[in-house]
């Protein structure tokens, strides 16, 4: 049984949301607000979070802050309101797995949340997972989670490792956006392509202590991993 981390501030909702995802099959945590949940977080270990952006004491996103630091592996949907972009905007620069926006139907959430799980499973070969390898200048350790750069170490998450192997594995050539998008997340949807987007700008900052190494786009098509020795 997954265990989801919920918070919502909004009683009634919550209560409906929470019974329909036991319902489903979810074991769920809830917590009335971001401070509440972040309290039950380190005793949950949930699979999965769901958070409201707007809460009292800790809004969504602070939240959300706080667990990637704590744990860059765990999802996060963020339930957001209606017609605010700018939420979608700063949810996928934090590295969210998705958003929903309200009013939703269950079924929705519940399709999201279990796609998100299913890509969340996929697993590596073992050797390949406790192999460092270099990339240029740059010592890649997926296992640790780290790309290492002389003195610099940037801790890096799932989605991250799992992006630098695919890219690395295509270097100096074109590699389709859908491509990424299926083979990674495990969709090509609109908000999948945004928050590609939001991580491929990550990467380029990860690497730029390295000019032999660039991430440039092809317009429309995808992109290429060049390292020019």
């Amino acid at each position: 049984m997954k265990h989801i981390l919920l918070a919502e501030d909004d009683f009634d909702y919550a209560s409906v949301l929470k019974q329909y995802l036991q319902i489903s099959g979810f074991q769920v945590s809830w917590a009335k607000d971001g401070r509440e949940a972040l309290s039950m977080f380190g005793t949950a270990h949930p699979d999965i979070c769901v958070f409201d952006v707007m809460m009292p004491h800790l809004d969504g996103f602070t939240l959300a802050e706080k667990i990637i630091a704590e744990n860059p592996d765990t999802p996060i949907i963020f339930l957001t309101a209606k017609g605010m972009k700018e939420d979608k905007i700063k949810g996928l620069k934090l590295g969210a797995d998705d958003y929903v926006v309200k009013p939703f139907e269950v079924d929705e959430l519940i399709l999201r949340i279990t796609n998100i799980l299913k890509r969340s499973q996929k697993t590596t070969p073992v050797k390949d997972i406790e192999s460092p390898m270099p990339i240029g200048s740059y010592l890649f350790n997926p296992a640790n989670h780290t790309l290492v750069h002389e003195k610099i170490t940037h801790r890096i998450t799932d989605k991250e490792v799992q992006l630098i192997r695919y890219l690395y594995a295509n270097k100096n050539q074109l590699v389709k956006r859908d491509e990424i998008l299926r083979e990674i997340w495990g969709s090509d949807d609109f908000f999948s392509g945004r928050s590609m987007d939001v991580f491929i700008s990550r990467l380029r900052k990860y690497f730029n202590e390295d000019p032999t190494i660039s991430i440039p786009s092809v317009r429309g098509i995808g992109f290429e991993f060049n390292i020019n020795h």
